[in-house]
């Protein structure tokens, strides 16, 4: 099972996990030290995190890949219904304002993440069963009202980073299982026109949007996160100040070991190490691909399609978090995958990835 294929993908994949427990450990001290009175609060929870990811990796792994587009339907419902119970009184958690996490014991379960892994499942399914009909108007509308539904209802989160990122997501691998490119261009644009009026309407997400393009002249005000993730970018230079190291970690860049960990690690290990990262990423990414491309030419479309859109999501939440990170897109909630603190992503992640596994094993053995 380990070939020159899935080196491709293991090995940037384990790197990045290693990263991951290593920065988040690094870059939580300081906040962990001030909230919990401990250092290693966070660190500690994601390698638990981690070990769940790698038993979710296994079971995605130990099933067959064309069960998921069998159950594909049903996945989508539960995540709908997670959706859903957020709004429940007594079942949301609410935290900075937002309602984003179901809180199941100590572990917090945020549904917005289940939906991204659910609706790479099921429109990838939707297109196997509806190639023939997908350029047609009711063939190209009907995924559109399951997005628009996720939608809404992660928009009254509210969250308008996570639902940009299934908008892509959907639009992709439309675009890949073979709708027209005049239909691919009106989403694209929908979704600009959607997202634009989504900022205008709310005040903070316009003065966010406004301030990212001159965070120094709103530094003590909505330009305070970019301005200390530029500091600690700039502070890092060629090679940065070492692991542990970090100044702006030290309860001046907020969400260190979450949004903005991708500061943190330039910081302490500069533009090498942030180049670094990057590459990491585009070798899995194309490892990804790759699988896609040949589950395809073996005439397995919901495989293909499959694969294709978990290289997609994972591109999608690369882009926006270090785009934001650099300055280059407004504040967006996001985590870097494998990375980032956090349960749900971190363990989804790890299952979307065991799939992918799946896919590559299933493309040697099954002709």
């Amino acid at each position: 099972m380990i070939d020159r294929d899935n080196i491709l993908i293991l090995l940037p994949y384990l790197t990045l996990l290693f990263i991951g427990l290593v920065m988040v450990t690094s870059s939580s001290i300081y906040v962990s030290e001030d909230i919990y009175g401990t250092p290693f609060h966070f660190a500690s929870r994601q390698i638990i995190f981690f070990i769940i990811g790698i038993f979710a990796t296994i079971i995605a792994l130990s099933i067959p890949s064309n069960l998921f587009l069998t159950l594909d339907w049903v996945i989508l419902m539960g995540s709908l219904l997670l959706l859903i119970a957020l709004f429940f009184p007594g079942v949301g958690t609410e935290v900075n304002g937002s309602l984003r996490w179901i809180r199941i014991g100590p572990i917090n379960i945020q549904p917005s993440e289940v939906s991204k892994l659910a609706l790479v499942i099921y429109i990838s399914g939707y297109c196997v069963r509806r190639l023939s009909d997908i350029n047609t108007s009711l063939g190209f509308f009907r995924p559109l009202v399951v997005l628009a539904l996720f939608g809404l209802l992660i928009m009254s989160q509210p969250d308008l980073g996570s639902t940009l990122v299934i908008g892509a997501l959907v639009i992709a691998v439309l675009f890949f299982a073979g709708i027209s490119f005049l239909q691919f261009s009106l989403l694209i644009l929908l979704m600009a026109i959607l997202a634009a009026v989504a900022i205008y309407l709310e005040p903070y997400r316009y003065i966010r949007f406004i301030s990212f393009t001159e965070p120094f002249e709103n530094f003590y005000g909505p330009g305070w996160q970019l301005s200390n993730a530029l500091l600690g970018i700039g502070r890092g230079e060629w090679f940065g100040l070492g692991l542990g190291n970090s100044l702006q970690k030290n309860l001046y860049l907020p969400e260190p070991h979450t949004d903005f960990i991708f500061a943190v690690i330039v910081e302490e290990f500069g533009l090498v190490g942030g180049l670094m990262v990057i590459f990491l990423f585009a070798l899995l990414i194309l490892g990804i691909i790759k699988t896609s491309i040949k589950a395809l030419e073996l005439g397995k479309l919901f495989q293909g399609l499959l694969a294709f859109g978990a290289g997609t999501l994972i591109a999608i939440q690369v882009v926006f978090n270090i785009g934001v990170n650099l300055g280059i897109l407004p504040t967006k909630g996001l985590t870097l995958p494998f990375i980032s603190y956090g349960g749900t992503s971190l363990i989804l992640f790890m299952f979307l990835m065991g799939l992918v596994l799946r896919i590559n094993f299933e493309n040697k053995i099954i002709k």
